[in-house]
């Protein structure tokens, strides 16, 4: 009777502990890392997670992310992923047909104010105020920044080359894209600071 009592036992408590998780190897950054930081073996650490907490479009060898810069800080232990890295990983979540659209500032201090993530309204100003009057045109209106010359040292998928300073990237619906490109050629680019809008 006391046999059949443990052979009962074991088999509940094998029935009641959950099957261990299946497992996979993924990168996360081995120590504080800041945007703009250029990957190395030095930043990087395999870790064995569940399957369920891979992100999307994160990357299965050290060397895939070899050289490639953080748009993002990252602390440690945290987990990749295309999102977090300078290109068109950053688009994601974006509604179909944004773009990244590159602008250079009329202003290069002012890019200093701004960090990836935050809502901007882009302003073109025409004229001189003297014979061609000043006007201003708001080309797109609380669009989100994906990058910022202060961020890093090169401007990587975004850029191939020509120099980065004062220049931001936005993501834009395709109405927006349309009316931002070329405009520094058009006038003068500024930004103003957004306020995240809430339910």
């Amino acid at each position: 009777m006391a046999l059949l009592l443990c052979v009962a036992a074991g088999l509940t408590v094998q029935q009641l502990t959950p099957a261990p998780a299946f497992t996979v190897s993924a990168f996360a950054a081995a120590r504080d890392l800041p945007a703009g930081q250029t990957l190395g073996p030095d930043d990087l650490t395999a870790l064995s997670v569940p399957r369920g907490l891979v992100p999307e479009g994160s990357y299965g060898s050290a060397e895939s992310l070899q050289g490639k810069q953080l748009a993002v800080a990252l602390r440690k232990g945290q987990l990749l992923s295309d999102a977090q890295l300078l290109g068109p990983g950053l688009l994601a979540g974006s509604p179909p047909g944004s773009a990244a659209v590159p602008l250079r500032m009329a202003d290069p201090a002012s890019i200093q104010l701004l960090a990836p993530g935050q809502l901007v309204n882009v302003v073109m100003t025409t004229g001189n105020g003297f014979d061609q009057p000043a006007a201003t045109q708001v080309l797109a209106a609380a669009v989100p920044v994906l990058w910022t010359s202060e961020h890093g040292n090169g401007a990587g998928q975004w850029l191939a080359t020509g120099e980065t300073d004062s220049l931001l990237v936005v993501a834009a619906d395709a109405d927006q894209a349309g009316r931002l490109a070329g405009a520094s050629t058009q006038g003068k680019l500024f930004f103003v600071l957004v306020a995240a809008a809430h339910d």
